[in-house]
């Protein structure tokens, strides 16, 4: 059975860095998951992707040695089963902020008598490559669980929220949770402020022992918050690198060029 080399990366502390996949293309998927990134996520919360197109995806990355995972919906039990028995090797999970939320999500990955996963599907054993009676015994300790801290009453608990068992890391949804520390007339947070925001959720990660990840819109950050600890990396989206290369262009013949994608 093929390994999740993400997991592995986690947790041995080192880095592992991807991006977001939100146009639903299988052939961009195809290119970008022969590039070098550890892993490729299928945003299903966000994009107009439905799940047979996230199933192609994840088979098209998992085929090319990438690790396959998608940001499921919402925090529901049918969710994450659907990604997982249709190929994931793991799923984000959005807007988790009680420690009931992370403990529905972990236990949603996980077959019994560790969680509540039910048992079917097919094409899941084939993007690990492996028989149907492998991937039963030992996909729990391959499946990636990742809970996202996307509000500001998340990070005050943090450490009842996500000192989860069976949680891989904490991920930060920068613009969710800008959005929940916005005063009453709507102004978003001071710089300083939500700075102080991110550096209480690594400081929690760092004291509950559980990797901390974020998405970052640039090569500069990426690396900067390497540096600080930060171990789930993304960097931008398939729709990003696309318009940021359009852009450099209209821009370098004199043009103006529209500033069109928000990740």
């Amino acid at each position: 059975m093929r390994p999740n080399r993400v997991k592995q990366l986690l947790r041995a502390g080192k880095p592992a860095v991807g991006t977001w996949l939100s146009l639903g293309s299988i052939t961009a998927a195809r290119f970008l998951a022969r590039m070098g990134f550890d892993w490729l996520t299928v945003d299903v919360e966000h994009s107009l992707v439905n799940v047979e197109t996230t199933t192609h995806i994840m088979g098209a990355v998992a085929d090319a040695g990438c690790v396959p995972l998608a940001r499921v919906p919402g925090n529901r039990h049918d969710h994450i089963k659907r990604v997982l028995d249709n190929g994931g090797y793991g799923v984000v999970v959005p807007m988790v902020c009680t420690r009931k939320e992370s403990e529905d999500a972990v236990a949603a990955c996980l077959y019994p008598p560790r969680g509540n996963r039910s048992v079917g599907g097919s094409v899941h054993a084939l993007n690990f490559n492996a028989t149907p009676a492998d991937y039963y015994a030992k996909v729990d300790d391959e499946v990636l669980c990742v809970l996202q801290c996307e509000h500001i009453d998340a990070v005050r608990n943090f450490d009842e929220v996500y000192s989860v068992p069976g949680a891989d890391a904490v991920f930060v949804g920068p613009n969710d949770l800008m959005a929940t520390m916005r005063d009453p007339s709507g102004k978003p947070p001071a710089k300083d402020v939500f700075d102080q925001a991110l550096a209480d959720i690594l400081a929690g990660c760092k004291r509950i022992g559980v990797p901390a990840g974020i998405h970052t819109f640039s090569v500069e950050e990426a690396k900067r918050r390497i540096a600080d600890g930060w171990q789930f990396v993304a960097v931008g989206s398939e729709l990003r690198f696309m318009t940021d290369g359009a852009k450099g262009v209209v821009d370098a013949l004199g043009r103006s060029a529209a500033d069109v994608a928000k990740y």
